[in-house]
């Protein structure tokens, strides 16, 4: 399973948390760093973008700031990501669980090309699910709450992949409250009854949109202290991998089948009007091919050239040491002459006059 993991702060404690886990569990998995900002990275990486990419001297070369040269170093790292395909696929064979760690700025990852680029690879090749780590101690405010559930909405919709909130530092609060402002509206109004400001009005609002997206969302609480509450979340991701095969794959292989027949229509289209213009010269050409010989196709043409009989391949190699110096002036010699001769006779046919 491929498995992204975004969400600001909390994503590099995330990423610990899952590597030390898979290894003590013997399955130790291929971890990917993508966020070419990072000062270090406290995961031990088999493949990190900043090997690739120097993204302070992207900033200098480009004149970019911050997010400008996180978005230019992935667009840099993301016309070689099919080697890091080829890697991955590789790592089947000894890994069972790929962790990649993403910039956790939405402009950044998320709404970006390379962004889109590289999670469609991926989706189209292994059972992905992304995973959003989230500070369930700072989203007790129910303004703030929302917010968060407007960025993971966002991320959702945009790569229409199996997706999971993992609430982490539950040992200092429960996240019990999150969940039931996301399965009871009363509960969350009455919450935001205690706000006053213009941004209450508006995530009152939101939370009945939100409704429908939270009916269908995997929750789980974690915490990366304690770690407690890793089980449920293999849980949840191995549920969601089994939601990707029966959904999510089918879409990508139609999707796939949808391409392929459109380059191949393109491709016939291509040789129809290739095989055309072959017969035209042919035809043109009527006095040197006899009238009665098929046209060859163009497959025919390729197939044939190179293909020489023994008789052919002997009659060729006898001319081999002919002098084709020799030759040439053979047929300069009375071509001259012509010239010559037409030449005189303009000339005194205009002296005659």
């Amino acid at each position: 399973d491929t498995v992204h993991t975004r969400g600001r702060l909390q994503r590099c404690t995330g990423i610990v948390l899952l590597t030390g886990h898979l290894h003590t569990q013997g399955t130790p998995p291929y971890v990917i760093n993508l966020d070419p900002a990072v000062h270090e990275v406290p995961f031990p990486a088999n493949i990190d973008i900043r090997d690739t990419v120097k993204y302070k001297e992207v900033m200098k070369q480009y004149g970019l700031g911050p997010n400008g040269g996180i978005v230019t170093s992935l667009n840099l790292f993301a016309t070689r990501f099919d080697q890091v395909m080829q890697f991955i696929e590789k790592a089947q064979n000894v890994s069972k669980y790929v962790l990649i760690d993403t910039p956790g700025q939405i402009e950044v990852f998320t709404w970006s090309a390379s962004g889109t680029i590289i999670t469609e690879a991926l989706a189209s090749s292994f059972p992905t699910v992304v995973i959003y780590v989230m500070d369930t101690s700072r989203s007790t405010n129910p303004v703030t709450f929302m917010s968060n559930m407007l960025y993971a909405c966002s991320i959702l919709y945009k790569t229409k992949l199996p997706f999971i909130v993992v609430m982490n530092k539950t040992d200092i609060i429960d996240h019990s409250f999150a969940v039931e402002w996301m399965q009871d509206f009363e509960a969350f109004q009455d919450a935001l009854n205690q706000e006053t400001t213009y941004v209450s009005n508006l995530t009152r609002s939101m939370s009945l949109v939100l409704d429908e997206f939270y009916s269908s969302l995997r929750v789980v609480g974690v915490s990366a202290v304690l770690g407690t509450g890793l089980d449920e979340l293999f849980v949840q991701v191995t549920s969601a991998a089994e939601e990707y095969e029966r959904e999510y794959r089918p879409e990508y292989e139609r999707l796939k089948k949808s391409l392929a027949n459109a380059e191949s229509q393109h491709q016939r289209e291509q040789l129809e009007r290739l095989r055309k213009d072959m017969g035209s010269v042919a035809l043109d050409a009527g006095t040197a091919k006899d009238s009665l010989s098929p046209v060859l196709d163009p497959s025919e043409l390729i197939l044939t050239r190179g293909t020489l009989d023994e008789e052919d391949e002997e009659a060729d190699s006898d001319t081999d040491d002919i002098d084709h110096r020799v030759t040439e002036e053979s047929h300069e010699e009375p071509a001259f002459q012509n010239f010559m001769q037409e030449s005189m006779a303009q000339y005194w046919k205009r002296n005659n006059k």
